[in-house]
């Protein structure tokens, strides 16, 4: 399975499609088969624009003050015989594993965990995880409104690609986003490109 990864995207309601104003995230999910929303949408009408991609959970951030049946405060999933868990604030990120599961994911015994909030990407694997933050595909390490980043998370049984790739660069903005990319098989890294190489593996796969 193809996963789309994205968060704290931060978009109020918008008078124009976002077809119009956000082409490099349509490219970017266009093929995914689920989404995955780390929270702070603020807008549900961003919920139902990545559902013509693919259907849509979100786990409810700390500035999403609306209802939606996609939306819980915790995702929790099986694909492909990985367990997969989702919370909006895993910060601070470094803590070791088991606290990151206690914490923020009710004690889940999950093999991937998913968060956002900080705007700042991250890809590792340690303590037998996978710890994902796409970072912001519109506020970037909190600098003012540019494209940033989202992730892709491809998951078969006993094998795990995953990536953060930076959507493109703004007019006169810079994207500070590196790409990176990681591989599992089997519970074993055999992977971890950063910077040009992992952007361009990421597009050869």
């Amino acid at each position: 399975m193809r996963i789309g990864l994205i968060a704290d995207t931060h978009l109020p309601a918008l008078h124009r499609h976002l077809d119009e104003v956000w082409p490099e995230a349509a490219a970017f999910f266009r093929g995914v088969d689920l989404i995955l929303h780390a929270g702070d949408v603020t807008s549900p009408a961003v919920l139902d624009w990545l559902a013509q991609f693919a259907p849509v959970l979100v786990a409810q951030g700390n500035n999403d003050g609306f209802r939606d049946p996609r939306m819980r405060p915790v995702q929790l999933l099986q694909v492909a015989g990985w367990r997969v868990g989702m919370a909006h604030n895993l910060a601070p990120e470094r803590r070791p594993v088991p606290v990151l599961r206690e914490r923020c994911l009710g004690g889940e015994p999950v093999d991937i965990l998913i968060g956002g909030h900080t705007h700042l990407e991250r890809l590792e694997y340690r303590e037998g995880a996978v710890i994902v933050n796409p970072g912001s595909p519109t506020l970037p390490h909190h600098k003012d409104t540019r494209l940033g980043s989202a992730g892709l998370l491809e998951l078969t049984p006993g094998r795990l690609r995953a990536a953060i790739l930076p959507l493109g660069h703004s007019p006169s903005r810079p994207n500070p986003v590196t790409p990176v990319t990681m591989e599992l098989i089997e519970g074993h890294p055999v992977r971890l490109l950063h910077g040009d190489t992992a952007d361009g593996q990421a597009a050869a796969d």
